[in-house]
């Protein structure tokens, strides 16, 4: 099931949103345009790795461009391909402008940041000596779907659904799409054992944890609309 459009409109442009898309897309440009061993040289130093944050492990000398605890915002505009970024891309533009729409654009870039801060430590801190590179924004861009579930439950996606070989569209309630969404990233975080790299679902589940938690937080007085 892939999400194309929600049929929510907002009042106010995604600056954030856009910004934030345009500046994934440059450094995914960055990496791939780096020559032979360099693009995963990258990875090592600007991603988010769980020994160097828990300080159970170090860099060669030389090789710490950023302070560890930095990599955890520089590995949100990192990716490992070109699925890898269009998917996250996807998702944000689909849901990215409402929930900018809701808290304004100043306190959608911090709640964006907040939940791809926890979406970072909730993959690392079960795992602290791990040696494995964290990238991508999909940690924060989760938090944008639970901050969504929760505000919007009843807003309409229109998703491709294949049915046999033929993409079928249909909308469907966010609450159907999202809560879908959640369970798959649940029932693999409890089949696909281990941390040897793949998929960080831990990262996805607390990252939507955190957005869920922190919207009603950043709207203050203002209700969480069913």
């Amino acid at each position: 099931m892939i999400p194309i459009r929600d049929e929510n409109p907002s009042s106010r442009t995604p600056y954030v949103s856009w910004s934030l898309i345009g500046a994934c897309v440059a450094v995914f440009l960055w990496q791939i345009s780096l020559p032979g061993d360099r693009a995963a040289w990258a990875i090592h130093v600007f991603g988010l790795i769980p020994a160097l944050l828990t300080g159970q492990a170090t860099l060669p000398p030389g090789a710490e461009v950023l302070p560890p605890a930095a990599t955890v915002v520089s590995s949100m505009f990192l990716h490992g391909g070109f699925m890898h970024l269009a998917g996250n891309m996807l998702y944000l533009w689909i849901f990215g402008d409402n929930i900018e729409d809701s808290l304004g654009h100043v306190r959608f870039a911090m709640f964006y940041l907040l939940c791809g801060i926890a979406a970072a430590l909730a993959q690392a801190l079960p795992a602290p000596s791990s040696q494995i590179p964290m990238i991508g924004a999909s940690g924060a861009i989760s938090g944008v779907l639970g901050a969504y579930l929760l505000r919007y439950p009843h807003a309409r996606v229109v998703v491709a659904l294949p049915i046999g070989f033929v993409l079928q569209m249909v909308r469907l309630p966010a609450i159907a799409v999202l809560g879908l969404w959640f369970f798959l990233q649940l029932i693999s975080s409890l089949v696909i054992a281990g941390d040897g790299g793949g998929v960080a679902f831990r990262a996805h589940l607390g990252g939507f944890l955190a957005g869920m938690m922190l919207l009603p937080v950043f709207l203050g007085g203002t209700r969480v609309r069913a």
